[in-house]
């Protein structure tokens, strides 16, 4: 009976640690949504990373509330990755986080799943203009690590 409580209390334990990883946010307000020449820009600098790197990608960019604003497919990219690089962009304007922090979320709670929008691999990141997220960029084609690198390379285009 006792190990039954010891293990009932590690759990509670767990799922607090693991909800508090999820619940930091960026503090970062909403701002206005990021402009189609801004979405651009983050794009090019997005497939520039991913032509040194030599992978193929698709970028998507998403305003404030997640509708695609500028979306460039490289030729020869899975068409899976279509859809993978949209909804990157869309969870990470969503949850206020880079699609990493849900990934690591996850792994330390599957229960994370359950809520509407996940996108639990790296690859989308908010894009930040004065203080304020203006939107978010995912890319898809490559590695995880790879898209992540290509996805922050277009966000800081933006200042």
């Amino acid at each position: 009976m006792r190990a039954i409580k010891l293990a009932a209390v590690l759990c509670v334990v767990g799922l607090f640690l693991a909800g508090s990883v999820f619940a930091q946010q960026m503090p970062n307000p909403y701002g206005p949504n990021i402009g189609l020449e801004a979405a651009k820009k983050v794009a090019a600098a997005a497939a520039r990373e991913a032509g040194n790197l030599k992978i193929n990608i698709c970028t998507a960019v998403v305003d404030t509330g997640g509708n695609l604003v500028y979306f460039e497919r490289f030729d020869v990219v899975q068409w899976g990755s279509v859809d993978v690089a949209i909804h990157k962009a869309k969870a990470s304007v969503m949850y206020k986080r880079p699609t990493l922090a849900l990934e690591n979320a996850v792994k330390a709670n599957i229960h994370y799943l359950t809520l509407d929008g996940i996108s639990a691999i790296e690859g989308g990141v908010p894009i930040i203009e004065n203080g304020k997220i203006i939107g978010a960029v995912g890319v898809s084609g490559g590695s995880a690590a790879q898209d992540g690198q290509c996805a922050k390379a277009g966000a800081a285009m933006i200042k």
